[in-house]
């Protein structure tokens, strides 16, 4: 009977985890849904942005701008958009393995890079590492504009003063509830190509926001005032805040993705194990019964005899 009460233990055990799970997938599915449309709404202000962009990418002024200089890369910013908690399965690993396998390309060695951590998985991670943390930001469900534009601002500065030579964003980016993909944009030095990288990489190819088609004007001339200098020092800034915006609600949606799908998963594992367990149970069951039946049987031929 002590192995009846071990299976029994185990089969609740079982029981209570798949109610938890299952209350964790159907909390990621809702903030998923939210997470995914938030995105998709600022998809607009994307476009529009790389409108503007596309508009000036003829003026002078915007190539002799410091923050859209190319320069030889030495020294490097990243900002690394991760979870501040697990149970995602490979979401944040992927996006991890992903920055240093660009760091390596790039070859830059620790003392090279400098790192912006949005999430806790990132700031341990890069700690652990050796590689300077330069800011840390927990990464909640509260994406004010605020946060973006004190981390735009800093690596903005810091390119400006040429600390660093080229600042990225790395995040996981949501394609479907079962993919999310990690990928690296360059947000200094701006330029229209990575811009518009990220107002396909929000463009979903069904439901009800696709089809919506954007459009770029080629570039102008324009008559600026108060000056060109002055226009793009103000407009540059705002537009690579769209980088680190959509950065971290691609990366909040990929989350809850990741964490639903994984959640759902363990709940089917949860469920086949209950299962198999419970077969075990009616087995060692049966097999005691049977046994007890058999020693009542044999005491009774004694007694006869």
């Amino acid at each position: 009977m002590a192995g009846l009460k071990a299976i029994k233990s185990q089969i609740r055990s079982y029981e209570k985890t798949q109610t938890v799970t299952k209350a964790m997938e159907a909390v990621s599915a809702a903030k998923m849904r939210k997470a995914q449309v938030q995105a998709l709404s600022g998809r607009p202000y994307a476009t529009a942005a790389m409108s503007i962009l596309a508009r000036v990418s003829g003026s002078q002024e915007l190539r002799s701008a410091p923050l859209a200089a190319v320069r030889t890369v030495s020294n490097a910013l990243y900002i690394v958009v991760t979870s501040d908690k697990g149970l995602a399965g490979a979401l944040n690993s992927a996006v991890l393995r992903a920055v240093m396998a660009d760091i390596q390309t790039s070859g830059l060695s620790v003392g090279d890079v400098k790192i912006v951590a949005i999430g806790k998985k990132a700031n341990d991670f890069f700690t652990a590492r050796g590689f300077v943390v330069e800011a840390y930001h927990p990464n909640n469900d509260k994406i004010t504009s605020d946060i973006v534009r004190e981390i735009v601002d800093e690596a903005a500065h810091r390119f400006t003063l040429g600390v660093v030579d080229v600042v990225k964003v790395g995040y996981q980016n949501f394609v479907s509830t079962l993919e999310q993909r990690p990928v690296l944009h360059t947000v200094f030095p701006l330029s229209l190509t990575e811009l518009s990288k990220v107002v396909e990489a929000i463009t979903p190819t069904r439901g009800v926001f696709a089809g919506q088609a954007h459009t770029t004007q080629s570039s102008a001339g324009y008559t600026v005032e108060p000056s060109e200098e002055k226009v793009l020092e103000t407009l540059i800034p705002k537009l690579a805040a769209i980088f680190v915006y959509h950065a971290l609600l691609e990366s909040k949606a990929s989350e809850h993705s990741a964490r639903m799908v994984s959640m759902k998963s363990a709940s089917d594992k949860a469920g086949e194990m209950e299962h198999e367990l419970t077969l075990e149970f009616n087995k060692a069951r049966q097999a005691a019964i049977t046994r007890e039946v058999s020693e009542i049987i044999g005491g009774m031929e004694a007694m006869a005899q």
